[in-house]
């Protein structure tokens, strides 16, 4: 009587090769579009805060008729600064919640006067935290879009 040779079902190295290179070919395509799209997301978040605190600092300029202490910053939206000449004119729980950071991390900065003859500007310094810089690391201020 013959025996029946048990063929062992697999992979072979050519299949996983294939299934490799398959792979491979997707993650160059698929990998810097979804981190082309969080990088733009990220500036978009960076753009809307900023546009939310220009918001609370226009508000707390007319209740106060003054910009927030460059000593204090945007702090001063959260809380009342010390040395106001008319503390009763402050917004009771003040002008936002808590102050956000930037989507990378690090604080918003208040400038005053900014740039251009502006009284103020609000500026996220991008990726790097640093001022200048190019692509994510970048400034975005709160009058750019």
């Amino acid at each position: 009587m013959l025996k029946k040779r048990n063929k062992q079902k697999g992979v072979t190295l050519v299949e996983l090769m294939v299934v490799i290179v398959i792979i491979g070919l997707i993650s160059v395509i698929v990998v810097p579009n979804v981190f082309g799209a969080l990088s733009q997301a990220n500036v978009k978040k960076a753009s809307t805060d900023l546009k939310a605190l220009r918001g609370a600092v226009e508000m707390y300029r007319i209740d106060l008729q003054s910009l927030p202490p460059a000593q204090v910053g945007l702090q001063a939206l959260v809380e009342a600064p010390r040395g106001l000449r008319r503390p009763d004119r402050y917004r009771p729980g003040g002008y936002i919640d808590s102050l956000p950071d930037d989507p990378w991390g690090n604080p918003y900065v208040l400038l005053v006067p900014g740039g251009d003859n502006r009284a103020f500007e609000i500026v996220s310094y991008g990726r790097d935290g640093r001022p200048g810089g190019e692509g994510l690391d970048a400034d975005i201020y709160d009058w750019q879009n």
